[in-house]
């Protein structure tokens, strides 16, 4: 490795040596990125704490002996322990938001984040009408304090089982300044909140089935075991919140889970539930919505 830090002088170099050790490493992608171009450059732009959005003036900007070093380091961090850029660079993204996580909390990525930017539109008419809303399972708090900025006339309640995630959720908070509209609660799902209602409650809860589990990538096996098992069939923590939903959403009140690729389980194990399966730009058939009035009709 010494040749790398007497040869590779600029962030170019770097980025082309980089492509190819992760390339050799055959790397999996999915925490931010979905290839091994942009992998790089992230890792590469941040551990340099240079604008992630600004690569070209920079490229054949030569690095200092304690930069190389730097960036040396987290590529092998990134080639040998296979940990995601994310927890190396302590930063996601979702759109314009960057929220910091480390290993105690699930990388936040969620389709979701599409559908805020419309304001939940068509299903939600009026961004100001909703005065409650809940984000269950928030991790690290992501989905919450955007909706946070969609639904600024909006109480917002952040819940996770995790001590560790709200931890990280109450600090990316902090960070936005947004302590006094969102609320974080550690709770068993309802649990902590018996009382409350909202007009919109989403959740991008564990759902990943007990055969993905046993075949995920190393770079998952480093996110917390609870933020992704969820039984055989992927639908445990669904389940239960869809039966508990209905004694906490207002009339009219919207309930909408990510459920990733179990759209045929979802559909099997609740054939008698209305549920509309939403399409973003990116991604089809990855979250439903169900109004409370429907599920109390099945209840």
């Amino acid at each position: 490795m010494n040749n790398a830090i007497d040869e590779l002088l600029t962030v170019r170099d770097w980025l082309r040596w980089a492509v190819s050790r992760f390339e050799e490493a055959q790397l999996f992608y999915g925490h931010g990125t979905d290839n091994v171009y942009d992998e790089a450059v992230w890792l590469i732009l941040a551990t340099l704490k240079l604008p992630r959005d600004r690569l070209e003036p920079f490229l054949d900007a030569r690095l200092t002996r304690n930069e190389r070093l730097a960036v040396l380091n987290v590529v092998q961090q990134r080639t040998a322990r296979r940990l995601p850029t994310a927890y190396l660079t302590q930063e996601a993204w979702l759109g314009p938001f960057r929220f910091y996580v480390d290993e105690r909390v699930i990388v936040p990525r969620s389709y979701f984040a599409e559908l805020l930017e419309n304001g939940f539109s068509p299903w939600i008419d009026d961004a100001a009408d909703v005065t409650t809303a809940l984000d269950l399972c928030t991790g690290s708090g992501c989905l919450a304090i955007i909706m946070a900025h969609v639904f600024p006339h909006a109480r917002i309640d952040a819940i996770d089982l995790s001590p560790d995630a709200l931890s990280i959720a109450q600090r990316n908070i902090a960070d936005y300044d947004l302590d006094d509209q969102i609320e974080a609660i550690q709770s068993d799902l309802f649990a902590g909140v018996p009382d409350r209602r909202y007009d919109l409650i989403i959740s991008n809860p564990p759902y990943v089935t007990a055969e993905a589990m046993a075949a995920l990538p190393p770079e998952y096996r480093h996110e917390p075991v609870l933020a992704l098992a969820a039984g055989a069939d992927g639908l445990d923590v669904v389940r239960r919140i869809l039966a508990a939903a209905p004694d906490h959403l207002q009339p009219g009140g919207v309930l909408a889970i990510e459920v990733g690729h179990n759209r045929d389980i979802v559909d099997a194990a609740f054939p008698d539930l209305p549920l509309t399966w939403v399409d973003t730009e990116s991604a089809e058939g990855k979250i439903f919505l169900v109004r409370r009035e429907d599920l109390l009709a099945l209840s």
